[in-house]
């Protein structure tokens, strides 16, 4: 990957605050050309510095409103193990993040459903069946503080 320059930067951070801009838009916060804006935006995403650009849905609104951080012991530590939890938990959407942790845990996941019937529901039936999955402890959020906040760089 090449180095990213000043205005490779601010590319990013305008289309990280919002990434509705129009390439026009872009370009004249950034103070260049479309064409430069098109080119260094496209050299950016096939490097992979911009993974995806998608809208932020209120959760709320669409009737998610609890969320639960879930730790999970797995039986064995061992890379076949982790890799058949990993290919497993991939699939579950309900699923926002899941992260091979040190600690208590082997891994943390960051989980929103409707309610906590709706968890305890999806918790019986599909958490701890998990492959490998012995133990698991879970948080409810009372309350968010910060989420998804933009990358500070």
């Amino acid at each position: 990957m090449s180095e990213l320059d000043s205005t490779d930067l601010r590319l990013l951070r305008l289309l990280q605050d919002d990434g509705r801009l129009t390439n026009a838009e872009l370009a004249e916060r950034a103070n260049v050309s479309p064409a430069t804006c098109h080119r260094r935006l496209h050299r950016l995403f096939e490097q992979g510095y911009v993974r995806s650009v998608r809208a932020l849905i209120d959760p709320q609104k669409v009737g998610l409103g609890a969320i639960a951080l879930v730790g999970v012991v797995l039986d064995r530590s061992t890379p076949e193990s982790f890799a058949s939890f990993e290919a497993a938990i991939r699939v579950l959407p309900m699923v926002l993040d899941c992260h091979l942790v040190a600690g208590d845990f082997d891994y943390l996941l960051k989980i929103r459903v409707r309610d906590m019937q709706d968890f305890n529901i999806l918790h019986g039936e599909r958490l701890i069946a998990l492959p490998g999955v012995r133990q698991t402890r879970t948080f409810f959020v009372m309350k968010e503080v910060k989420d998804g906040e933009p990358l500070d760089f």
